[in-house]
């Protein structure tokens, strides 16, 4: 793997983790989001990720390990793999408490917190949120560096459905540090901190699976990868997206975003 194939990898993955920051730019500007948009833009996000772990990563994981341990083997590990990247992101999301947990929206007006300025208890809850968003980010960042690593033009799909799935995390980071302190720069902030569990990810996959990478290993990561998007979709997106919108607006955004990824990789083959 050459040195601008690395940084490529790298740059996308930062890329996709401090988009937290543009949900604090959000919540500077307007003070508080459109939901209708919101709920379009998360549908879209699940859309190009669910598209991507069924047609591209897990036909891809299918035929490579296929490919080195025959039909039925690798077509049994393919699916292992697969579940076992849900299995692993949904461990990661259950072990935080549901009132601390920043995925368990409660929809646009759960994040009013105006008239709050000064209460600590209110600053503590955007620090720690910031903090809970950074760790369970850590594996999506992984996922982001070895998508680009194997295939580019793939990286970057992963890299901006991650991107626009994290602008609303970045939103519930800000939303009560700015009200609690009053402090753009500090909301601003944080909300990048958040993102910070992407590069970190991304990082921790050069150091520790770069050296063993294989066609296999690709494959079994590959169908890891699709377990934890297809569940980040489930779980997080189409739900907060229903909060936020009209269900159909979440439709919408969610055929949108498969439509857009379709397009996007047939004008690449």
């Amino acid at each position: 793997m050459s040195t601008t194939g690395i940084l490529i990898a790298l740059g996308l993955t930062i890329f996709a983790g401090l988009s937290t920051g543009i949900g604090g730019l959000i919540v500077l500007l307007f003070k508080k989001p459109n939901p209708k948009a919101l709920s379009v833009s998360l549908g879209l996000s699940a859309g190009v990720m669910v598209y991507i772990s069924f047609v591209e990563l897990l036909s891809e994981s299918n035929k490579q390990l296929v490919a080195d341990y025959g039909t039925g083997t690798g077509g049994w590990l393919s699916l292992a793999a697969f579940f076992g990247g849900i299995f692993l992101i949904a461990i990661i999301d259950n072990l935080i408490p549901i009132q601390e947990n920043p995925h368990e929206y409660s929809g646009s007006e759960g994040l009013d917190y105006s008239g709050l300025k000064g209460d600590q208890r209110l600053f503590r809850v955007g620090v720690f949120t910031a903090l809970i968003i950074a760790i369970h980010n850590f594996p999506e960042g992984m996922a982001t560096f070895i998508s680009a690593i194997q295939d580019p033009s793939l990286g970057i799909a992963v890299a901006i459905a991650v991107a626009i799935h994290n602008v609303p995390e970045g939103i519930s980071v800000a939303i009560p540090v700015y009200s609690a302190t009053g402090s753009r720069m500090k909301a601003l902030g944080w909300s990048i901190i958040s993102g910070l569990g992407e590069p970190l990810g991304a990082v921790i996959a050069y150091l520790i699976i770069m050296p063993i990478l294989s066609d296999a290993l690709f494959g079994i990561l590959y169908a890891v990868i699709a377990g934890i998007m297809v569940y980040i979709s489930f779980d997080e997106l189409l739900p907060t997206a229903r909060e936020y919108g009209e269900h159909h607006l979440t439709i919408y955004g969610l055929i949108a975003g498969m439509i857009i990824m379709a397009v996007s990789l047939q004008l690449l083959m």
